[in-house]
């Protein structure tokens, strides 16, 4: 009684005597329609097929426009400059707030970033496994270590439009390249 169904299929369903829902249709499994393929070259799609794109139509060689008179099309060229999610465009600058002009925009860059000078741990360990030796251990002590952590916050204003972003740094090396990129895009702005 575990594996028992509701019911066996009905025989013949209501409103349609003689035909059984569950036999496959006249005609075999390729029949007109059957699996959404028509069997005719003419015959109007059924669901699952796809209709035949149209061909498009050639212009004959005298009709088409001279190469001088067409439109041009875009150029995708490589952006001049990129800072963070701010890329400079040809004379546009296009970032999520939108594009802006890049003739009189206004640049700025903050330096948010902070730099820790400390002693390494295994200039420590030199220093008192070379104490015995006349305290020349030490000049291990003179050691220093830098580390850069933060932001460089770089903000645009032009055309009605502004947009910050904000660039991590890992060295003094980083935050420089930034400030770099922000002067020359604030020299191409003008």
């Amino acid at each position: 009684m575990a594996n028992q169904y509701p019911g066996p299929p009905p025989e013949q369903p209501p409103g349609q005597p003689g035909q059984n829902p569950y036999a496959a249709p006249p005609g075999g499994p390729y029949a007109e329609g059957a699996y959404g393929y028509p069997t005719t070259p003419g015959a109007t799609p059924v669901y699952g097929y796809p209709q035949a794109a149209p061909q498009p139509q050639s212009q004959p060689y005298s009709q088409q426009q001279p190469y001088s008179q067409q439109q041009p099309q875009p150029a995708f060229a490589a952006p001049l400059l990129t800072l963070g999610d701010i890329a400079v465009n040809g004379d546009t600058i296009v970032s999520p707030a939108g594009p802006m002009p890049l003739r009189g925009a206004v640049w700025t860059a903050t330096d948010m970033s902070r730099t820790e000078e400390r002693i390494p741990p295994h200039a420590i360990v030199l220093a008192i496994l070379f104490f015995l030796l006349c305290f020349i251990g030490l000049l291990f002590l003179l050691m220093k270590e830098r580390t850069t952590t933060g932001f460089v916050q770089v903000s645009v204003n032009s055309g009605g439009r502004h947009h910050s972003t904000m660039i991590p740094v890992q060295s003094r090396n980083q935050v420089v390249h930034v400030l770099n990129q922000v002067s020359y895009a604030q020299s191409i702005s003008m």
